[in-house]
């Protein structure tokens, strides 16, 4: 009996040093990969501690996704020493839409043609109207910048035939007029109010991105795109948006992303715990089907290109507005 039991003990601590040798292996190899360093010693334990929570939760998630019972695939990646307090703190940064009434907003409400027949997919980044995924960084909150950029863009590139990357940068310094907080939060309205009434964004190469807040720095012979007014989808309608999104071009959009996105490696995300509260802005370029799981949008991110599907994920489509997809979405008249 007595061997028996100090048998199980001694499979179990084998068992446990293999886990710690993975552990440490694992952590040395996302150090490496994301280029992280930390201050001392201390940060570094607690930081090894956040992510050996995080890898449990990625474990069970995907044990689950495994199982038929997820629609999407966690994984490790450069926000896995975070916490999700910090996550929600640091990234997300959007601001639920403004009152399209108030005086300094000058919003288009959408109205779709008559009879009007879209394809069943679409993919903006095969047509060239999307400039490669960005970064926003890890202290600053600016995807609302972002997401009007790429709108932007979007529509630039259609117009002009010219794909030129546009500084979102400027927008954090610039628009803080407009009641956008830079590297807090901000409104994606607002940020097209601004560029409305300054005549313009700089391009990405004149005015650099740097994740900060600094003093606005704005050149007029530096500008890359141009805006005469800006157009809002009708609030909580995937149909309407889905219109949008096949004539017009990529729109600017918010979801929920307190609940798993921080994780997401690839699938179409669907997460029962979303809501409409809308707290990260990001870029609408497309929208198909999947055999099994159904139709989604295709999403691009501000979160680097080692995130996600190569730095976009695809959100569960025509499932009551899945985070808030539906509310606060728009898109820039060229």
């Amino acid at each position: 009996m007595h061997t028996f039991f100090y048998a199980l003990v001694l499979v179990a601590c084998v068992w446990a040093e293999l886990d710690d040798e993975l552990l440490n292996a694992e952590w040395k190899s996302f150090k490496f990969e994301h280029k992280k360093s930390y201050w001392d010693e201390t940060e570094e334990l607690r930081r090894l501690k956040i992510f050996q929570k995080n890898r449990l939760i990625i474990a069970e998630h995907n044990a689950r996704w495994a199982a038929g019972k997820e629609t999407y695939e966690m994984g490790i990646n450069k926000f896995s020493d975070m916490t999700s307090e910090e996550f929600n703190r640091n990234i997300l940064g959007y601001m639920n839409v403004t009152d399209p009434d108030e005086n300094i907003l000058d919003t288009i409400t959408y109205i779709p043609p008559t009879h009007l027949t879209i394809p069943n997919e679409i993919d903006w980044r095969r047509s060239g109207a999307v400039t490669p995924v960005k970064f926003q960084g890890y202290h600053c909150g600016s995807c609302y910048a972002f997401s009007v950029t790429g709108a932007l863009e979007g529509q630039h590139f259609r117009k002009t035939g010219q794909l030129v990357s546009l500084s979102e940068q400027n927008i954090v310094d610039c628009s803080r007029g407009y009641g956008n907080s830079g590297c807090q939060s901000g409104y994606s309205d607002r940020a097209f109010q601004y560029i409305k009434d300054n005549g313009g964004i700089d391009t990405e190469d004149s005015y650099p991105y740097e994740a900060k807040l600094r003093t606005c720095r704005f050149r007029r012979n530096s500008v890359g795109a141009t805006l005469y007014s800006y157009v809002r989808v009708l609030d909580g309608s995937e149909m309407y948006l889905a219109y949008a999104v096949a004539t017009v071009g990529p729109v600017s959009v918010g979801v929920d992303a307190h609940t798993g996105l921080q994780h997401y490696k690839g699938g179409i995300f669907y997460n029962p715990y979303c809501t409409n509260n809308r707290n990260h802005a990001v870029l609408a370029v497309g929208y198909g089907s999947d055999r099994y799981f159904g139709d989604y949008w295709l999403i691009k991110n501000s979160w680097g290109q080692q995130w996600g599907e190569e730095g976009y994920f695809r959100l569960v489509r025509n499932r009551n507005n899945h985070c808030g997809i539906g509310y606060g979405c728009f898109y820039p008249l060229v």
